[in-house]
């Protein structure tokens, strides 16, 4: 299991992947989530992965395929984001499919992804690319996209959040998204890949990798967790027929 959410506000998209990844409590290991695909100055995409790792990686490896060997089709000609988002969603189905009819056993090789990011003369864009081929993309109203384990990292995002949140804002709040995250799930860990993309720039910063002991976020971790315990303690004392 693994944790990426992806944020498109009004000023850029937040991108961010744990890479933990797990076959069993006694083999655990680090494997890079988040890929970047771009042509300087002219169009810059980021993809996120979860699911199944030798799934994933194909998907991404025959994407960074066709760019090498000049396919007529491939990520960085795409004329549209919802053309790449096309085109990994019928990667991925392939994938999963064909591992599927050579397996033995029941075992799901599905992955899902989000691809994010702009191409010149167009709007910034995020989809959710689903393990059978079709996708959905982050809206005004719903600006955050998260695949892998979500669930706690949610309602952090759900309160703080909104499309017209700072990219400052938005780093904070995933920094305490995945720290709620990894507090109550084994299968999610550091170190963290973080990408913030300026809309309107067409260029991919190089990103950031954050362990657990990055001082920002131990700050971060801390004034989150005492000021979740000042806020218990400030609420009125519950009356006594709560404890009847």
């Amino acid at each position: 299991m693994t944790y990426c959410v992806a944020i498109r506000l009004q000023d850029g998209i937040v991108f961010a992947s744990d890479t933990r990844t797990n076959a069993g409590v006694d083999h655990i290991s680090v494997f890079k989530k988040l890929y970047t695909f771009g042509i300087d100055g002219e169009r810059s995409i980021v993809l996120l992965t979860s699911g199944n790792l030798a799934t994933s990686q194909a998907v991404v490896k025959m994407l960074e395929n066709g760019v090498k060997l000049g396919a007529d089709e491939h990520i960085l000609n795409a004329p549209t984001l919802f053309d790449a988002a096309r085109m990994v969603g019928s990667l991925v189905s392939q994938v999963a499919r064909e591992s599927q009819a050579r397996a033995f056993s029941q075992e799901s090789f599905g992955s899902n992804f989000l691809l994010g990011g702009q191409i010149k003369g167009q709007l910034p864009e995020l989809y959710h690319i689903y393990q059978e081929g079709n996708f959905i993309n982050a809206t005004e109203d719903t600006p955050f996209l998260q695949i892998g384990e979500a669930k706690y990292g949610k309602p952090i995002l759900d309160r703080s959040l909104n499309y017209r949140s700072s990219l400052e804002d938005a780093v904070r709040a995933v920094l305490v998204s995945f720290d709620s995250t990894i507090r109550s799930n084994l299968s999610v860990g550091f170190p963290m890949d973080l990408l913030v993309y300026r809309n309107g720039t067409y260029h991919l910063p190089k990103g950031i990798r954050i362990d657990a002991n990055d001082p920002y976020l131990h700050n971060v971790r801390t004034q989150w967790s005492d000021g979740l315990k000042a806020i218990l303690h400030s609420f009125s004392v519950p009356p006594d027929y709560y404890f009847e």
